[in-house]
C-alpha cells in the first residue's frame, strides 16, 4: 500500500471527476504554467488510489507536464458495482483507454501512460489492446507476470477473508497482525514499524473502507494468474520505461531487470525506495519520469 507523504494538493493541481464514455472517475489534475509538453495518465495499484501520486504532481508540472492521477472503478472515490465481472482486466483496460480519450484535448502534447503495481498490468493490457493513443508506457514497480509466490499466499488469504468478512473486520484484522494489505508489496511487519501521522492513518483506513470489495477480489486474482505478456508488449513497438525501488517484495527487482532487457526498455532504479518510489522518493522518481518522457517526445 502506497502511503502518500501528504494529502494536500499543490497549487498547480485540482480535484474533480473526469467524465468519460465509460463513466466518471475521481482525478487529481496538475498543469504546468503554459502549454504542457506532454500529458501523463497515472494509474494506481492494488489497494491504491490517485493520492499515491500526489507527491509527483508538482515536480512533474514544474518539468512541463500535465499529470492526471485517477481512481479506477471501485477504488476510493470512483464508484463501482458489487460485481466481480466488472473488474475483469479487459474492463479496467477499457476504462484506461476511455480516460486517455477524455484527456486527449488539443494542445496537451503526447499522452504518456504510467501504471503502478497492479496498475502496471492494467496499463499493459490497455497498450497491448491498442497502443495508438499513447506515446509511451512506464511500468512502475510491476513485473512480467504473476506476483511473487510469497505474496500470492497473502493475496489468497485476503480474497478468502473478503468473501466472508466485512471491510471493517478485514481492516481491523490486518491492523492486529501488523501487516499491510496482501499484494501491496511491503514486508509483513512494515505497518507495525512505521509511525504514521494521524491524518495519513485515517486516510488509509477510509480509502480501504471506500474500496469495493469485489474490486479487490477480482484484481487480487489477476495478480495471482497474470500470464507473461512481455512479448506482446514488445510487439507494440511502444517505448517502455521500467522503474522500481532497490527492493520489491511483489515483483523482485531481478525479475524487473530481466523484463526491461526483454523489452529493450529504459531501466531506472530509485535509490532509497521500495515498492512505491512515487511516494517514497517522489522528486527522484519525477525526475526520471520527466527525463524519459522528454526523450521519447
Amino acid at each position: 500500500m502506497s502511503r502518500p507523504p501528504t494529502l494536500t494538493l499543490p497549487p498547480c493541481a485540482r480535484a474533480y471527476r473526469l467524465d468519460t464514455e465509460r463513466g466518471a472517475f475521481a482525478a487529481h489534475d496538475a498543469r504546468p504554467d503554459g502549454a504542457p509538453i506532454g500529458t501523463a495518465l497515472l494509474v494506481p495499484g492494488f489497494t491504491g488510489s490517485k493520492e499515491d501520486f500526489i507527491a509527483l504532481l508538482a515536480p512533474l508540472a514544474a518539468a512541463g507536464f500535465r499529470a492526471v492521477a485517477v481512481d479506477g472503478r471501485g477504488q476510493y472515490e470512483s464508484l463501482g458495482p458489487r460485481d466481480q465481472r466488472a473488474y475483469e482486466q479487459r474492463e479496467l483496460a477499457l476504462d484506461v483507454r476511455a480516460q486517455a480519450q477524455a484527456l486527449g484535448e488539443p494542445g496537451g502534447g503526447p499522452l504518456h501512460l504510467l501504471g503502478h503495481s497492479l496498475g502496471g498490468l492494467i496499463t499493459r493490457a490497455a497498450v497491448v489492446h491498442d497502443p495508438a493513443p499513447f506515446r509511451s508506457l512506464t511500468v512502475l514497480s510491476s513485473g512480467p507476470a504473476a506476483i511473487d509466490p510469497a505474496q500470492q499466499t497473502r493475496v489468497r488469504m485476503l480474497i478468502e477473508a473478503l468473501g466472508t468478512m466485512g471491510m471493517e473486520q478485514v481492516w481491523e484484522a490486518m491492523q492486529a497482525l501488523g501487516a499491510p494489505p496482501a499484494g501491496a508489496g511491503g514486508t509483513p511487519t512494515a505497518a507495525a514499524h512505521d509511525a504514521l501521522p494521524p491524518e495519513i492513518a485515517a486516510f488509509l483506513r477510509q480509502r480501504w473502507l471506500n474500496t469495493v470489495p469485489e474490486q479487490l477480489m477480482a484484481t487480487g486474482r489477476q495478480m495471482l494468474t497474470e500470464p507473461d505478456r512481455v512479448a506482446e508488449l514488445a510487439r507494440t513497438g511502444l517505448p517502455v520505461h521500467v522503474v522500481s525501488g532497490t527492493v520489491d517484495y511483489a515483483w523482485p527487482v531481478p525479475l524487473m531487470d530481466a523484463m526491461a532487457r526483454r523489452l529493450s526498455a529504459r531501466r531506472t532504479i530509485i535509490e532509497g525506495a521500495e515498492h512505491s518510489p512515487n511516494a517514497e522518493r517522489p522528486e527522484k522518481t519525477a525526475g526520471a519520469l520527466a527525463g524519459f518522457w522528454s526523450d521519447v517526445g
